[in-house]
This record gives structure tokens, sequence and C-alpha cells, in this order.
């Protein structure tokens, strides 16, 4: 068969055509040449939605759909690394002449070092598709990787799921100042604080769920600022009284996105202190409402936590309760 020209079609027939294809084959696509590249990324409003999830231990990134069931992956490697492979071709990234190693499911990528092959592959794709990103940032490569969350982050980029362990990072109150006010750009963060002398984080924006462990830093006036849908702390130092508080401040209209609350510390136990008049125990399996009536929310408690799951409902004097004709 002779070659297709493609480039050829009618714009929005070509757009058809990007759409039919599925990630991997849209990537690959993508390499071939500057002029398919542009007109791939100039058809990204057609474009699916992908999960990028960027792993900085093995540099490798997953591009995949969100059901998970359209994925490819990016490697990126040395250039010294069998640089002299024979399946080894020359290809445009990013606007970077690099190896490539072409597999089905993936790519390997050679470049002059790992900083630019993941910042140059991470921006090839952003062009290309609707993103949100996924990533772990932990001890290892945090030299390396910090400045490329920076970016992501600069550039306002939404996250999936975003895990931090700060403990184990050296430049962790950088890091923090520079994400600390864009994380409603968050769909999900996990974050682990463990004891870090002269290090208390405060939190100036939120995402919208949060689970924190070792959340010993996460203080009572913090957390009836946070605007989360679903709050999970671990290792807490909040106690009754402080419950008392936080529930008492949710009956009057506070934390007015919640859908979920689990707090669990060693602090939280069946003593005299007194939970909206009630010990741990008789709480256990309440129903509580807001003061106006528009959320109802039931109570689980066990010896060192409390969970509240929110259900919201209409008012009752907004509600239709029926229609009524008459016919003469």
């Amino acid at each position: 068969m002779s070659p297709f020209p493609l480039l050829r079609l009618p714009r929005l027939v070509l757009f058809d055509v990007f759409k039919s294809l599925n990630i991997g084959e849209k990537i690959k696509l993508s390499i071939c040449s500057k002029k398919l590249s542009t007109q791939i990324n100039n058809a990204r409003l057609y474009s699916q939605k992908v999960i990028i999830d960027l792993d900085c231990i093995n540099y490798k990134i997953r591009v995949h759909s969100e059901n998970k069931k359209d994925t490819f992956e990016i490697s990126i490697y040395s250039d010294s690394w069998r640089s002299h492979n024979s399946n080894t071709q020359q290809f445009s990234i990013a606007c970077c002449t690099v190896k490539v190693v072409s597999i089905p499911t993936r790519i390997k990528t050679f470049w002059k070092n790992y900083r630019e092959g993941y910042l140059s592959a991470i921006q090839h794709l952003l062009k290309m598709f609707h993103c949100k990103i996924s990533t772990d940032i932990g001890y290892y490569n945090s030299d390396f990787y910090q400045p490329i969350i920076t970016m992501l982050f600069d550039l306002q980029l939404e996250f999936k799921t975003l895990t931090i362990n700060l403990h184990r990072l050296k430049n962790r109150e950088l890091l923090w100042n520079q994400i600390s006010s864009n994380l409603e750009l968050v769909e999900d963060l996990n974050i682990s604080f463990t004891v870090i002398p002269r290090f208390k984080p405060v939190f100036t924006s939120w995402p919208q769920t949060i689970y924190i462990s070792n959340s010993y830093c996460l203080t009572l006036e913090s957390l009836l600022a946070c605007t989360c849908t679903t709050i999970t702390l671990a290792e807490s130092q909040l106690e009754n009284k402080d419950l008392d508080v936080i529930l008492r401040n949710w009956k009057v209209g506070g934390f007015p996105n919640l859908k979920y609350l689990k707090i669990h510390g060693q602090s939280i136990t069946n003593n005299r202190t007194k939970i909206l008049g009630m010990n741990l125990k008789e709480l256990n399996g309440t129903g509580i409402q807001t003061d106006d009536g528009s959320k109802k929310a039931i109570i689980i408690t066990d010896y060192g936590s409390i969970e509240m799951s929110v259900t919201s409902f209409e008012n009752p004097r907004h509600t239709l309760r029926g229609i009524y004709f008459r016919i003469d």
C-alpha cells in the first residue's frame, strides 16, 4: 500500500482521526515529525483527559485514562545506556532530537541527563492532552525531583494525587512554601509529618481531600479553616475538648464542604470530657444535624478515634410536596 497523506486531510477530519487513536498511538505519532506534533497539539481541545503518573524512583512516566483501561509508559534513560541498540531511532520530543526504542505499550527514550528527559517529556505531553498529575515526593531523588514539582505548580496544573513525605525531604521548608498556597489544584493530598524540629507547616490553601499521617502539627485553629470534602487525620494530638469544638462548629455551618471526617489519636478517650454533652461511648451511633437542618451526620466512635459521615438534604421549606389540579 502507498503511504496515506494524513496531513492533507481537512482539519476537522484530521481531528476525528486523532480522537480515534489510543494514548500510545497518539504519543508515537506525535514524535514522528514536528508537523504532526503541531497538528496533534492544535487538536488538544478535542483530546481525551489523562492522568500523568510521575515515577521519580524508576524514571518513568505513565500516561493513562481515568479508568486506567488505556495506558502507555515513557521510560527515561541516560544517553550512554545501550545507545547503540539496533532498534534505536531518532525522534523529536519537545524540540529535542532524542534516541527512542519503541515497544507496543511504551517507549524508551535516551537523554543527556534525567532532568532534561523528564522535563521535555512532561512538556510534550502537556501540549497534547488535558492532564492531571499523580506523583509521590519522597526521599529518593528529591534533589532532582523537587524543581520539577515546583515547575508543575508554577504552571497551575491540576494534581489527581499528590503524596508528600515531608520529613524525608532536605528542602522541605522551601518546597512547602512553594506549594502550600496552591493546594486547591490538588484533588487528593496524602502527606506525612513526623516530628520535625523547628518546622511548623501552615496551610494557606486546601485540596479537595486530605489524609495526614503523623498529624501532630495540625492545630485546631488550622483544622477549623479546612475546606476539604474528606479529612482523615492519623496520630492526631487533638483531644475530646477539641472534638467538641469541631462538631459544634459544623452544626452552626462550619466545614461547608465536608462529607467525611475521621480523626485518630491517643488523646481521644472515654474520659470525663464530654463531646456534645456525651462521652465517647454515648456518642457512638448518634445522628446530629446542622442548626439550619440542611445536613445530617452519623457519628461512629471507638477508643482513640471518631468518624463522621455527612448527608445533605433539601430544606423542607423548599421541597415541593405535591401538585394539585382543578378540572372544571
